[in-house]
Formats: structure tokens, C-alpha cells, sequence
């Protein structure tokens, strides 16, 4: 308890600093969330125009893409608040040299690599994604259990950690090159895979997306559940055993990028 309370202290500490960093540069704040809101709402646009000519998209109807939607968006604004530039920067801690004092300092490095830095915009614009999964479930005139909206949060949390572990580990790559921006950038530009229905794909494209890299499952099972789509406990077992095992190659490929490291100066 100790220990969980140090981390709980220095995790306010990094939330106090991102906040004064935020108010220096409000404008920047203010347009960065003002851009995500345009850019989701052109992507809300561009289902609404596709549906103009059908209506689903193998057995999704035009409100449960649009709550999928909100969704994967949800997802990926609390990925990008909580990792996305903290995984993205390593690559520059470890040319610049900056990675040395980290390991220097009295603190789990891989704690303090994920999490130094919070995006309070990404909290912002997972509101909107929240607001729109509300408006798409009066429209399908659905109401959602209690246990269903716990359930949803529970699995979004598992679809960010998965998110994490595949961008930590694809991250770990600049100990090798140095520079490995343009990786984890690739893998985050994937995100868009994960707003569009499953059961849209077939054969290798969906096994790859499913199982290698499981875009497919981050969003569309916490929105079956919301949806009342979900008609077997099957998918959530394979999206947790998914969870475990991108947290387990994560550490892996972390603890031989340790040993890999030399320091900057040698």
C-alpha cells in the first residue's frame, strides 16, 4: 500500500505538471480540441453519406456504427490522454540522452516512460465520443443495463492497455535505430481500422486485425455490449487473452531493450 500510494503521488505530481504546461500554451490547447472535434465529426459525416445508399453494413445499422464509432473514439482519446505521447517521445529520450537520468531516478522507469506526461485534451475530446454514444442509443431507443455500461468500461480499459502494450513494444524498436517515431506513428494511424464493423471483413484481412493485431476487437466488443450485439462471452475472452498477451510481449521486448541499451555517451 505503501508503495501504490508513492505511485498514486507522483502520478498526481505529472497531472499537476501537464495542467501548468496546458495553461501556457491555452490557445494551442483550445485549437488541438477544437481540431479532434472537427476531424470526428467528418468522420461521423462520412457514415452518414454511406448510409444515404444502404441500410447496414453486414448486420450493423446506421445508430450501431455510429455508437461504434463514438466508441472507438472513446477508446482512443483515453489511449492518447493516459500514453500516445509519452510512448511516442522515447525514441527521443534515447538519442537525446535524456533516457540515462531516467534510469537514474528512484522510480520504475517503464512508469515513469508511460505516464509522465498526461494529454488532458484526449479527457475533452472523449467526452464528445461519449456524448455521441448517448445520442446513438436514443436513437435506437436503447437504454443500457447497469452491468452493460460497466462492462463497456471495463472492456474499453482492456482495449487502451492493449493499444499501449503493442505501441510500448513497437516503441522499444529506437533502441535498435534510435529513431522509431515513424513506427508508432504508423501503428496509431491504424486506430481508424477500429471504427469499422467486424463483421464488414472476411478471411485474411480479419484474422490479421483480430489476432495479430487485434484493431477489430478494441471497439467492436465494448460496442456489442452497449448495443445489445454481443451473443457470446467468446469475443471478450479472446479480447482479454489479447490484453495478456500484448502485456507480456511488451515486457518481453522491453526487458531485452534494457539489456540492448549502452547510454547515449558510449
Amino acid at each position: 500500500m505503501k508503495m501504490l500510494r508513492r505511485y498514486l503521488g507522483l502520478y498526481l505530481a505529472f497531472w499537476k505538471n501537464s495542467v501548468a504546461r496546458e495553461m501556457g500554451f491555452k490557445a494551442n490547447f483550445l485549437l488541438w480540441i477544437v481540431t479532434e472535434a472537427l476531424w470526428f465529426a467528418l468522420q461521423l459525416s462520412f457514415i452518414v453519406v454511406i448510409y444515404s445508399h444502404t441500410d447496414r453494413i453486414a448486420d450493423w445499422s446506421k445508430w450501431e456504427v455510429v455508437l461504434l464509432m463514438g466508441a472507438a473514439h472513446f477508446i482512443q482519446q483515453i489511449f492518447q490522454a493516459f500514453f500516445l505521447t509519452n510512448c511516442t517521445s522515447i525514441s527521443e529520450h534515447v538519442r537525446t540522452g535524456k533516457f540515462d537520468f531516467m534510469l537514474l531516478l528512484p522510480v520504475n522507469t517503464r512508469f515513469l516512460l508511460s505516464l509522465r506526461q498526461v494529454d488532458l485534451g484526449g479527457y475533452f475530446n472523449a467526452g464528445s465520443a461519449v456524448a455521441v454514444m448517448v445520442y446513438a442509443l436514443w436513437q435506437m431507443h436503447r437504454v443500457p443495463s447497469t452491468a452493460e455500461v460497466l462492462g463497456f468500461v471495463l472492456l474499453a480499459a482492456v482495449g487502451v492497455l492493449i493499444h499501449y502494450s503493442f505501441i510500448f513494444l513497437l516503441a522499444g524498436i529506437s533502441f535498435w535505430t534510435v529513431r522509431a517515431q515513424g513506427v508508432t506513428w504508423a501503428y496509431y494511424s491504424m486506430f481508424n481500422l477500429a471504427r469499422l464493423p467486424d463483421s464488414a471483413f472476411k478471411g485474411a484481412f480479419r484474422l490479421f486485425f483480430t489476432f495479430a493485431i487485434p484493431m477489430l476487437l478494441v471497439a467492436n466488443v465494448p460496442a456489442r455490449v452497449l448495443a445489445e450485439k454481443l451473443h457470446s462471452t467468446r469475443q471478450i475472452v479472446l479480447l482479454l487473452a489479447m490484453m495478456i498477451v500484448a502485456f507480456l510481449l511488451s515486457e518481453a521486448g522491453w526487458r531485452i531493450s534494457m539489456k540492448r541499451y549502452t547510454s547515449a555517451s558510449s
